[in-house]
């Protein structure tokens, strides 16, 4: 069993791609992932799970079909299961995501910003 701190800030400092989360933890069948954010990605949704985004550093905007949600540090919003949304991120954002294990970054949508599973800094 880990007996050391998960650093968020040591993690998100090791890699530099945009818009690739990482699985830094576990927790029974979740995944705590750090990811950084730059521009607008694609428009998508999770049929099957909520998805929590959680701001670390920057401000994130999360559009929805029906009005937007803006984030700043320290504020988080979960997206309910099947709505499409498409985050757009204000310069460099630093966010956590949580999700049950094996969720794809862009849902249905797929596409080239679809990132590899990754559970290096885990």
């Amino acid at each position: 069993m880990p007996k050391d701190a998960v650093d968020l800030a040591a993690k998100l400092s090791s890699f530099s791609q945009y818009w690739s989360p990482k699985v830094v933890a576990r927790l029974n069948d979740y995944e705590i992932k750090v990811v950084k954010l730059s521009g607008e990605f694609v428009w998508h949704k999770h049929d099957d799970t909520d998805e929590l985004f959680f701001v670390i550093e920057g401000e994130l905007t999360i559009r929805m079909r029906d009005g937007d949600v803006h984030l700043r540090s320290g504020q988080l919003f979960v997206v309910p299961r099947g709505v499409e949304h498409c985050p757009v991120a204000r310069g460099e954002v630093h966010a956590m995501l949580i999700e049950p294990a094996g969720v794809v970054n862009t849902g249905d949508a797929g596409g080239p910003l679809t990132a590899e599973f990754d559970d290096s800094l885990a």
